[in-house]
């Protein structure tokens, strides 16, 4: 990988060390509150929570996957969980939440996402409404104001990030600014590269996914894709990442929406019966790493798209790395790696951003405020 330093949790104040000071315990009550969990598993969470803010410690010994997350902890195991990579000890993390609830151990509660109980409110909540609601004026735009407005829906839905809520400071009405703009080149390539597959990497499930699915019609209708897959997570992951479960949640909410929303909504139901929209869940997806340690077939997937479009913060740090970078470190240089072209659509909510212009990045400096992590701003690059 590049020369840059990964990014740690051991400095206090510092983003990466709020969120496990202060995100993960939030998170651990809010869960517990979610679900009637059974005792055993309230005990279960009570070790967690103790557990972060000690050593790190391994998966029980009947854990499915232990021996994977054995070879992934090798020379993490016993160490303070702030003073490993930042992307590890937030994924592991994630893996030891289900373990403790129980997500994948036989018995009733197998299977059970511990953060449904948010998606499906955020699913049903007047904002998404007032959404779906601004979908019937859409024909009446001219096509370009059509694209600017689908992808600026998508880019901007990744505000929706139920974990950023729960630290999160102003609301959906605070400015907001786009510190890279590769939406024009964005829009040249799926042009110059169509009629092909497109992949859409997703993030967030509810408000953020269903414009994503909005735009993946779009790109159907207008001959920009002849097909698009959406790759979702294959377990719940992170706050309000995406599983197939997800996915079909926001189309049946689409589908039983009114006017225009309700016609994508069908749209993109037949779309999945016929092949045109498909959904792919990779393991790969939940692993701790950034994509140069992806395996070959994931590789091949994107290798064939002609475009892969990555969604949200993780998949950003994923991409670039989770690395300290200069800020104006060139996006194509970062992502030279990747088997295929790709596109960044994200709302900043973490340190890592590459690809800044240095008079863009001295004004923002300038101003004292967190803009990389408060989620007022965001960018779209394209390599």
């Amino acid at each position: 990988m590049p020369d840059a330093p990964p990014i740690l949790s051991n400095t206090p104040g510092s983003f990466p060390w709020s969120v496990l000071h202060d995100r993960h315990p939030a998170l651990i009550a809010k869960v517990r509150a979610g679900l009637p969990y059974p005792p055993d598993h309230q005990r279960a969470l009570d070790d967690l929570a103790t557990e972060i803010t000690d050593a790190i410690g391994p998966l029980p010994a009947d854990a499915h996957d232990r021996p994977t997350w054995t070879d992934r902890s090798r020379g993490y195991l016993g160490e303070r969980w702030y003073d490993v990579p930042f992307l590890w000890a937030e994924s592991y993390f994630y893996r030891k939440l289900l373990d403790a609830v129980g997500y994948f151990a036989a018995g009733p509660w197998h299977g059970v996402d511990p953060f449904e109980p948010f998606k499906s409110a955020e699913l049903a909540s007047p904002e998404l409404a007032a959404d779906l609601a601004a979908l019937d004026g859409l024909a009446a735009l001219p096509a370009g104001e059509q694209d600017a407005a689908l992808l600026a829906a998508s880019l901007w839905g990744n505000r929706a990030d139920l974990g950023f809520q729960l630290s999160a400071r102003g609301g959906d009405g605070a400015a907001r600014e786009l510190v890279a703009d590769d939406g024009a080149r964005l829009w040249a390539l799926l042009a110059d590269t169509a009629p092909g597959t497109v992949c859409i990497v997703a993030d967030n499930a509810a408000r953020e996914l269903v414009p994503d699915l909005v735009l993946a019609a779009h790109l159907l209708d207008t001959g920009r894709a002849s097909a698009v897959t959406v790759h979702v997570k294959p377990y719940p992951y992170y706050v309000s990442d995406a599983t197939t479960a997800d996915l079909l949640a926001a189309l049946r909410r689409l589908a039983g929406a009114t006017g225009r929303a309700a016609a994508i909504g069908d749209r993109l139901w037949q779309a999945t019966v016929d092949g045109s929209l498909s959904v792919r869940a990779h393991g790969f997806s939940c692993a701790p790493w950034s994509y140069h340690r992806m395996p070959a077939d994931l590789a091949a997937e994107f290798a064939a798209a002609s475009v892969t479009i990555m969604k949200g913060d993780l998949n950003y740090r994923r991409l670039v790395g989770d690395q300290a970078w200069q800020a104006t470190t060139p996006f194509d240089e970062v992502t030279s790696y990747f088997p295929g072209p790709v596109a960044a659509l994200r709302t900043l909510k973490c340190d890592v951003v590459t690809g800044v212009a240095g008079d863009v990045l001295a004004r923002l400096d300038a101003t004292g405020e967190d803009w990389r992590t408060s989620g007022t701003h965001a960018l779209v690059q394209v390599r």
